[in-house]
């Protein structure tokens, strides 16, 4: 399953697209059930509480562009790392920052899911 890198990186600019359009269609099918996404204030969620967050308008995603990501392909797995420039309102107070990120795709019976995201909060 080598070479799947490049397909990995442009399937999470993808799900990025769509939390920041809202797509929660998207979102279904390409985030793991069982993800676990630990956003760069060190709170976790879920794939139910962060699509959820989003559905109820908690959290709304205005942008989120990824920058020099470099993926190492495993085989049924493929880990991401960059930086991204998120722009996103939570909790009714509107926030823009950078993260270096680590995201964690597998293959789950022939589709590509996000299982993991990290991110730390740049300067």
């Amino acid at each position: 399953m080598a070479g799947n890198g490049q397909k990995i990186i442009e399937l999470d600019r993808q799900r990025m697209a769509a939390m920041a359009a809202k797509d929660v269609a998207t979102l279904n099918r390409i985030i793991a059930d069982d993800l676990i996404y630990t956003h760069s204030s060190a709170r976790l969620d879920t794939k139910q509480s962060l699509i959820g967050a989003m559905e109820s308008g908690a959290t709304v995603y205005t942008a989120v562009e990824p920058f020099d990501v470099v993926a190492q392909d495993l085989g049924d797995v493929v880990v991401l790392t960059g930086v991204a420039a998120i722009s996103v309102n939570s909790g009714g107070k509107p926030n823009s920052f950078r993260v270096r990120f680590t995201d964690v795709w597998a293959n789950k019976g022939g589709q590509w899911q996000m299982v993991t995201w990290q991110s730390t909060k740049l300067a």
